[in-house]
């Protein structure tokens, strides 16, 4: 059979081509749009606070345990932990009650206290937990009129009862002497590769260089707990594995694990009073801790393994002076007397005791890094807040920062409906739940008084 030969008219094969060319360009006009769609930033949801329990005396902080029951266990200074089902209402009968195992606290202001509340990990299988909270000295101390004992125990939930602690099964895991009233830090919490993580303030005192304050390498300024890696625990975040040994074991990659002589419990150091910590949920799970200044400066720093975060050599990014609290001194060391770098803060504010009379925060609150589904603008960045700006009003505030490559993070204040200036309250603490939902520890009196304490969580704006 002859093959048939089809000719094509130049006309129609032009018109193809305009037709083949005008596919292409829309296919790339609806890519154009969707790319950049998905490279703008996400459009802002405004924040509002919503009050979740009330009559609190001095609520720290907000734990959700990992066993799927979204319960809400709330750390009361006084003594208490209370649970928030997932129903919404606050129980009316504490978790557990350590009021008759702590020091006595001032009522109008006090570090001391039931300071903080970790979960095992495996708690849903093993039913255990951690508290952090002062008691009395032991008899005679290790110096006269030693304060408070430093003191990490387990627990078990009661076996009947899912909402209520089992307190005779208290195993005491680490213990340590405290000679002044004041910075204890407060926080324990669970890293990702399973360990314990506590954090120790410097010993406290006037310029934390009074009675309990050791000798360090740093000669210019006295005292040096935070600087001294062999006397004592203080001015540290510790490493510890409570799933082994006698009451715990050493982590074999803690920087002093081998060591004869520097205590094997430390994976940081040169910290004046590191109140709160937090584990980023997501990326690389790092450690943020706020650490109250002194006059000048306040900071966060961003917590590497056997990294020295320069106190008392330096505030923040300035050299610290031990003889004016308000001057800074002209020159410091850089490195410590073992080759270690003074590590600066990755956020730094400063004090409202500043001299140039610009400061405006009284303590600063280490919060987290946000990881919740409410807020799209806030992903991956840090909250974080100040107590409040004034001794005698309650104006606690709320910020966000920014990472940078290097140097310091900006930070913003982060607006509220219905707050457009400042909490209202002292902020003393923040949660943080399973979904990575944000809350805040707030009360209208600075002490450990009252009913005015609240628990908000950070929500949507109506």
């Amino acid at each position: 059979m002859k093959a048939t030969t089809v000719t094509v008219s130049p006309v129609f094969r032009k018109q193809q081509d305009y037709g083949v060319r005008a596919f292409i360009l829309i296919v790339l006009g609806l890519c154009f749009i969707a790319c950049k769609k998905d490279h703008n930033p996400p459009e802002p949801v405004a924040a509002n606070l919503n009050l979740v329990a009330q009559n609190l005396v001095s609520p720290l902080s907000v734990v959700e345990p990992p066993d799927d029951s979204r319960r809400l266990f709330i750390v009361d200074q006084v003594g208490k932990v209370w649970i928030i089902p997932s129903a919404g209402t606050m129980l009316s009968t504490p978790f557990l009650d350590m009021t008759g195992k702590m020091v006595t606290l001032n009522p109008s202001y006090d570090e001391r206290g039931l300071l903080s509340l970790a979960f095992h990990p495996s708690f849903k299988m093993n039913g255990k937990f951690y508290l952090f909270y002062t008691a009395p000295p032991h008899a005679g101390g290790p110096g006269t009129g030693w304060n408070n004992l430093t003191r990490i125990s387990e627990f078990k939930v009661s076996s009947s009862n899912a909402n209520a602690a089992d307190m005779s099964t208290e195993r005491v895991i680490l213990e340590a002497d405290h000679p002044q009233p004041n910075h204890n830090g407060g926080t324990i919490a669970f890293g990702a590769d399973g360990y314990l993580y506590i954090s120790i303030g410097d010993g406290g005192g006037a310029d934390d260089n009074a009675a309990g304050h050791v000798a360090d390498w740093y000669g210019i300024n006295a005292g040096g707990n935070a600087q001294n890696v062999a006397a004592n625990l203080m001015g540290k975040i510790l490493r510890i594995d409570v799933n082994s040994g006698t009451p715990y074991s050493i982590p074999p990659d803690n920087p002093y694990a081998s060591s004869a002589v520097s205590k094997k419990e430390i994976y940081a150091f040169g910290f004046r009073n590191p109140y709160r910590f937090s584990f980023d949920k997501g990326g690389n799970h790092e450690l943020y801790v706020g650490d109250a200044g002194q006059s000048l400066y306040e900071e966060v720093d961003l917590v590497t393994r056997g990294g020295n975060f320069g106190w008392n050599v330096k505030e923040a990014t300035v050299c610290f002076n031990t003889d004016n609290d308000k001057a800074i001194r002209t020159s410091c060391p850089s490195v410590d007397s073992a080759g270690n770098a003074l590590i600066d803060p990755i956020i730094q504010m400063k004090n409202k005791a500043h001299p140039d009379g610009t400061g405006e925060a009284l303590v600063i609150i280490g919060g987290n890094v946000y990881r919740g589904s409410t807020f799209p603008q806030w992903q991956g960045k840090y909250i974080f807040g100040n107590y409040s700006s004034s001794a005698t009003a309650a104006n606690g505030e709320l910020y966000v920062a920014n990472s940078a490559s290097s140097g310091l993070w900006p930070f913003e204040d982060l607006p509220l409906k219905d707050y457009p200036t400042n909490l209202g309250y002292y902020l003393k603490g923040f949660g943080e739940d399973q979904s990575g939902e944000l809350y805040l520890a707030v009360s209208g009196v600075q002490g450990v008084s009252g009913t005015t304490g609240k628990i908000f969580k950070l929500v949507a704006s109506q």
